[in-house]
């Protein structure tokens, strides 16, 4: 992503746009209509972030961006090809949408809880709900198209 002066990122309360000024990434912003804190932190990652049953709901439904969620196995020969496709899109994407990894022999909770049958299989959330599932190894491409309507502009 290009350098830019504002990032947009939704308040994880009421879901409202905020814009944050590129130099404030990384405090804790408030939401201009709700006026709950809005965390920015996530705007500086570029790397996936590992996701736990625990963590599950601050990372990934409470999420201010739009979030890829890759459910792998350390066992599975697919999963390990399409990791450093995930590193590559945490940084491309950094700012416009999380990027994130569940092993589910780890957390069965939330592979369970989504129906997660084979690996990898890819979860898209946005605004806290589920909005696709990708079942198997796909290609970089595939993975940008699904995530399209759902980035915020660069």
């Amino acid at each position: 992503m290009a350098q830019t002066d504002a990032y947009l990122i939704r308040c994880p309360s009421c879901w409202t746009q905020n814009r944050i000024p590129a130099d404030r990434a990384g405090q804790t912003a408030k939401c201009g209509k709700c006026k709950s804190a809005v965390p920015t932190d996530s705007l500086l990652a570029a790397a996936p972030v590992m996701v736990t049953d625990r963590d599950f709901e601050n990372k990934i439904l409470k999420s201010p961006l739009p979030v890829l969620l890759d459910c792998w196995a350390p066992w599975c020969g697919p999963c390990q090809t399409t990791a450093p496709i995930m590193t590559e899109l945490a940084k491309e994407w950094k700012g416009r949408a999380r990027v994130g990894k569940l092993n589910i022999d780890q957390n069965p909770l939330t592979a369970t809880r989504f129906q997660v049958m084979s690996v990898p299989t890819f979860l898209i959330f946005d605004k806290g709900r589920l909005r696709e599932t990708i079942p198997g190894a796909v290609d970089k491409g595939t993975l940008q198209a699904k995530m399209r309507p759902y980035l915020y502009a660069a």
